[in-house]
């Protein structure tokens, strides 16, 4: 406990410094696996325990925590009625956001392992984090791959070549990370093929509504199929641990839960003044169901590609929000409560995939689910240490206008206002990204990835993947499972030292600002 103090303490000073003055959030599982794997070579009793590598999971998990839920699930929130001039909501939106980032995290902790989110799905930060914990144990052969990928991170991203790209492409969905690069490109060289930025006329956010639309009905599918499926209790051990209706029941809870906390919100900021009573409730239904649509999204662009495209989705719901005609301080709480889920839903994602992994891949059930539990407590934990950071620290961010930059966009996408347009072009290309995420199916998620893609603004990563995914072809083809095992923990590797140089490069930009 006192060594994962330090680690949240440490981890959410981290994230709010990066988040503020730098604009990104960095991952720091592989920080505090670090953390944890040194004290374990210190020649003295007390540290011994930490060659345990359930312990040192736990402590990557408890930095991760922090540094997430204190940057993107806490500060960034409280930024935007700031800079809205709504200095009288901090409070309640902290108590708001605070209660979001739990609800999100919980939600998660009984999703996890189910046929949705499934842990031996890619989950690539996770699998990395583990496969280091893992090579610092044994020294061996592993341990020398992962290395090699490692430094080849390290090469990559100091080049500027977005390198993690190779281990998620040797790890994710085939068929997932081609959708991701062909977004990536067309997102990155849309002026040159097209005359104009697609995000400029809201295509990359139309294509997402209609994918993750398609995508929550997938889900919803999947879990009424598997519930009415009759499982063999012989193969236990081969199936999820969480079902259908644990999942399905941790839905509507945490839909519950939302809507609460919306409730909560409005009363607290004071925005049920401006609405009538049939707006408030219209605004409490659509607040709780852009949270729990947006951290689906989140999760499933997690699960397969290691980004979370978190920033993106606030800002598509905070649209159709402006298009509904909500108030303007309504609008501010709500993509300030959005924006709260997602990132803790697929950070917690990660570090339940790497004790997944440590913990024996679920060969033993009743281990795996109380190693998992103690993964939740830890996470808990690091969400109260966060949020006693963040309510000490955020007043002397904002008196120094320390705020993070999407925050303005925000808030600026709202002073704008949108219009009939805006509305047309999203409406249509929605149906465009229904049909390809109806087309992929829920194992391949192509709608989603690609809208992912569309939102971001890197054609170098996409180059990569498709790089990545022609050596794995090439790899496999000529050495069967044997060389896809190895492009598995070579590209670990890889993830491992990108996520270190964008740490300690960040780490030391901090200390020159």
């Amino acid at each position: 406990m006192v060594v994962n103090i330090i680690v949240s303490v440490l981890g959410a000073i981290i994230g709010m410094e990066l988040i503020t003055r730098v604009g990104i959030t960095p991952n720091t599982s592989i920080i505090g696996a670090m953390v944890a794997i040194l004290l374990s070579y210190i020649p003295m009793r007390l540290f011994r325990s930490y060659r345990s590598l359930e312990r040192q999971t736990l402590v990557q998990t408890a930095i991760s925590g922090a540094t997430f839920s204190a940057a993107n699930g806490l500060l960034l929130p409280l930024a935007i009625p700031f800079l809205m001039g709504e200095s009288e909501m901090l409070v309640p939106m902290l108590v708001g956001a605070a209660l979001a980032v739990i609800t999100d995290a919980t939600i998660l902790y009984f999703s996890f392992d189910s046929k949705i989110f499934s842990a031996r799905a890619a989950w690539p930060p996770g699998l990395a984090t583990a496969e280091a914990l893992k090579a610092a144990a044994d020294k061996g052969y592993n341990a020398l791959l992962l290395l090699v990928g490692l430094v080849g991170g390290v090469v990559g991203k100091a080049f500027g070549i977005p390198a993690e790209m190779f281990g998620i492409s040797w790890i994710a969905n085939v068929f997932a990370m081609c959708a991701l690069a062909l977004g990536l490109i067309l997102r990155g060289y849309s002026e040159q093929l097209f005359g104009l930025d697609i995000a400029s006329v809201y295509i990359p956010h139309g294509i997402m509504i209609g994918a993750g639309l398609i995508a929550l009905a997938q889900i919803l599918l999947m879990m009424h199929r598997e519930r009415r499926q009759k499982q063999d209790n012989d193969e236990s051990a081969q199936l999820p641990t969480r079902s259908a209706l644990q999942m399905r029941n941790a839905m509507f809870t945490g839909f519950g839960v939302y809507l609460l906390v919306a409730l909560l919100l409005a009363l607290g900021t004071g925005i049920y003044t401006g609405m009538s009573m049939s707006m408030l409730i219209g605004w409490l239904v659509f607040a709780a169901l852009a949270a729990m649509a947006s951290e689906l999204i989140v999760g499933i662009a997690a699960m397969h590609s290691g980004w979370f495209p978190s920033f993106a989705t606030a800002l598509i719901f905070l649209v159709i929000g402006m298009l509904i005609g909500f108030p303007t301080p309504a609008l501010g709480v709500l993509v300030a409560f959005t924006v709260a889920t997602g990132p803790s839903f697929a950070d917690m994602a990660y570090d339940l995939k790497a004790g997944w992994n440590i913990r024996g891949e679920g060969s033993d059930r009743e281990y795996e689910m109380d190693g998992r539990r103690q993964q939740y407590f830890a996470e808990l934990f690091s969400f109260g240490v966060a949020i006693v950071i963040v309510a000490y620290a955020f007043q002397a961010y904002f008196a120094a206008d320390l705020v993070p930059p999407v925050a303005r966009v925000y808030v600026a996408t709202i002073d704008a206002g949108a219009s009939l347009e805006v509305a047309k072009q999203l409406l249509i290309w929605a149906v465009v990204g229904a049909i390809i995420q109806a087309v992929g199916g829920v194992s391949r998620q192509i709608g989603v990835l690609l809208a992912t893609g569309l939102l971001i603004t890197s054609p170098t990563a996409g180059i990569v993947i498709y790089i990545a995914l022609l050596i794995r072809l090439l790899v496999v083809k000529r050495f069967g499972s044997t060389g896809g095992h190895k492009l598995y923990v070579l590209g670990a590797g890889f993830i491992t030292g990108s996520a270190l140089y964008s740490f300690f490069y960040s780490t030391l930009k901090l200390g020159n600002k």
